[in-house]
């Protein structure tokens, strides 16, 4: 359990750093700490994260920018109005512009 933890861990400390008005993936995220295949448990440590403040869980989206972990929120629009809050668009559950407001932490963290 304590490794599922500190992985969670690692999880929160990336997110916390996705700038205001960008998001990142799962993916992206497992791949930077160095479990590639993890995305899925990204996914699970967000799931997690729902009551602590501090997790900007709403700028992780799947590898193709949709709000795939929209009904983990407390409301099915709190993901895309957190978003819309930040000035990212979303149509149809899919942020748009994707690529360009895409966060990739290979690129923009020192690892």
């Amino acid at each position: 359990m304590k490794e599922k933890n500190d992985f969670f861990d690692k999880v929160y400390q990336v997110v916390r750093l996705i700038p205001k008005g960008r998001v990142t993936s799962y993916g992206a995220i497992a791949k930077y700490l160095g479990a590639a295949k993890s995305s899925r448990v990204v996914g699970y440590a967000m799931n997690a994260s729902h009551s602590m403040e501090d997790i900007p869980a709403h700028r992780v989206v799947n590898r193709n920018g949709l709000l795939t972990g929209k009904m983990h929120f407390e409301t099915p629009d709190a993901m895309q109005n957190a978003l819309e809050a930040e000035g990212i668009q979303v149509k149809d559950d899919q942020i748009q512009d994707f690529d360009k407001i895409f966060w990739n932490p290979m690129e923009d963290l020192e690892i």
